[in-house]
């Protein structure tokens, strides 16, 4: 009798992925261009490392890294939600994100490459 509710919940699942398939989603009208959004995922995750690097306690890290996160939106002209809309229109689309990804990953490895040298 146990399996009847996970088999639901698998099933109940599966449907809503059906629902939900990728190249059904709207963008959002402030969809940032994958530039853009390349651009601020490395910015995002040299902030994320700058950091880590601080040691700081975790409630301080975290107003540190919203701190940043915030100058960067601003430096770039782009709104939160705008940011979030984005990112989670690409994260539908499972190869455009991994797509953007595999930019921002190429440009962390340049950047530790030329500060290596």
């Amino acid at each position: 009798m146990k399996k009847l509710p996970v088999c639901l919940a698998l099933i109940l699942s599966a449907l809503l992925a059906c629902c939900q398939r990728p190249e059904e989603a709207v963008p959002p009208s402030s969809l940032l261009p994958k530039e853009k959004m390349v651009q601020l995922l490395v910015e995002l995750h040299l902030n994320e490392s700058r950091v880590e690097a601080a040691h700081l306690r975790a409630d301080s890290s975290q107003a540190l890294f919203n701190q940043l996160q915030k100058d960067m939106l601003w430096r770039h002209e782009v709104t939160d939600s705008a940011f979030w809309q984005s990112y989670r229109y690409y994260a539908v689309h499972n190869k455009d994100l991994d797509e953007l990804y595999g930019i921002v990953l190429d440009s962390l490895a340049m950047r530790k490459a030329q500060l290596q040298h």
